[in-house]
């Protein structure tokens, strides 16, 4: 029976998202697994972040606690589940698994994987207006929507006037609403979209 470990070459995640860096194997009759290490080679060093044995699953390194976990389901996918990624997370991370056979020798493999953490590029908010002169009768319910694209967490705030003269500040939410309308809440309002 052959093992192999198989996994991919390169990974790309997103800063503060989450990456699977793949490792798998068939297991194979005869033979059990004794540990799994995952490590990472970064400016020379190398250091273990996970290690699973006899004694269960341990992350030992501090700043991967609570981010990194393997499926522990299914025997053959040892993948490296890295979350909330940070830039410093870049590196390459090498699988390496020990079997155990029925005649008591052990087989060693590993697999090493680039990671790459990338920023997304941030961009403003950009707004999408509703067509402008919204006329409603008295009494009715109504809201305007403020809709905006841009690099999230996305602030909106809601005015009643005209933009540059003055305003007076009416929510601070991306909807305005109306439970009845009276023929004072006529006139002229606008929406600020406002990110980091």
């Amino acid at each position: 029976a052959l093992l192999e470990l198989s996994g991919v070459h390169e990974v790309k995640g997103t800063w503060m998202g989450s990456t699977t860096v793949p490792c798998t194997y068939m297991p194979s009759e005869g033979f059990t697994q004794q540990t799994l290490t995952w490590s990472m080679e970064r400016d020379y060093s190398t250091s273990t972040i996970f290690r699973r044995d006899d004694s269960g699953d341990h992350v030992l390194l501090s700043q991967f606690r609570d981010r990194v976990s393997v499926p522990k389901q299914s025997s053959g996918n040892i993948s490296l589940l890295i979350e909330k990624l940070e830039i410093p997370d870049s590196g390459h991370y090498t699988c390496r698994v020990i079997w155990k056979s029925t005649n008591n020798s052990l087989i060693t493999k590993e697999v090493t994987t680039a990671v790459k953490v990338v920023k997304v590029a941030v961009t403003k908010p950009v707004i999408r207006a509703t067509e402008p002169g919204l006329a409603f009768p008295a009494g009715a319910k109504a809201s305007l929507t403020c809709v905006a694209s841009g690099s999230p967490p996305i602030r909106y705030r809601w005015f009643r006037g005209a933009p540059g003269g003055r305003a007076l500040l009416l929510g601070s939410g991306p909807e305005l609403a109306w439970d009845s309308l009276r023929p004072a809440d006529a006139g002229t309002y606008y929406c600020e979209a406002e990110n980091r």
